[in-house]
């Protein structure tokens, strides 16, 4: 699909105090720029915004960061923070960039928690070192993530699903949890705060996935 531009968007984001302009500067002392020592978990290819912003006022000890290729898309995320329910939050900010440069911006081990929600399945066989659950990202994490980090991933798209768990495990990884139907396990839907995508596909009756990865030796449990 292709995105349409908004030439504001740049503007916004440039003049907006949540969004950082040169993440690159920080990498090493993100903690410096929320100025506490609480975990930072990160969101990747955010959208709009409304997951990570609703975590930041669930999980107020927890420093947000939000990551988004598409400055148009960015632009959205920042229209919702700006808004009464959320224009207080202080746990939280946002970054336009690409994915593949997450070493140059995060320090080793320096991000706790990293959040993949409905991911483009980039569904063509040439693409697959595109995909966000692919060796290839995973050996970008491991820069990133502290040892006992984890990686979470949710998709309506099963193909896209087992082609993860398959990468997750050929990459050395370890998939601490897993469910095809997200909505009727009770365990792993324990305080599941839902997408824009994710609410949509759940309307027409799709199962959401989920997985849980990191660098542990637990036996994954579905």
């Amino acid at each position: 699909m292709r995105l349409r531009n908004i030439p504001r968007a740049e503007g916004t984001i440039q003049s907006h105090q949540a969004a950082i302009k040169r993440p690159e500067d920080q990498k090493g002392c993100w903690k410096q720029v929320f100025g506490n020592e609480n975990p930072i978990y990160i969101e990747i290819g955010m959208g709009k915004g409304r997951f990570l912003l609703n975590m930041a006022k669930q999980y107020p000890n927890v420093n947000f960061i939000g990551i988004e290729r598409y400055s148009s898309v960015l632009l959205r995320a920042l229209e919702k923070y700006d808004t009464e329910e959320f224009q207080e939050l202080t746990n939280i900010r946002f970054v336009c960039m690409d994915a593949k440069e997450l070493s140059e911006v995060f320090a080793k081990g320096e991000v706790e928690r990293i959040y993949l929600n409905f991911s483009d399945p980039w569904p063509k066989a040439r693409h697959a070192k595109r995909r966000l659950t692919s060796t290839e990202f995973f050996a970008r994490y491991d820069k990133i993530l502290a040892e006992d980090g984890t990686v979470e991933f949710k998709t309506d798209n099963t193909e896209l699903f087992n082609f993860s768990l398959e990468q997750i495990r050929e990459y050395g990884w370890t998939v601490l949890s897993y469910t095809y139907d997200l909505h009727h396990h009770e365990e792993m839907n324990k305080g599941n705060i839902m997408t824009e995508y994710e609410e949509k596909f759940s309307a027409k009756g799709n199962p959401i996935n989920k997985l849980i990865a990191g660098r542990g030796t637990e036996t994954p449990t579905e």
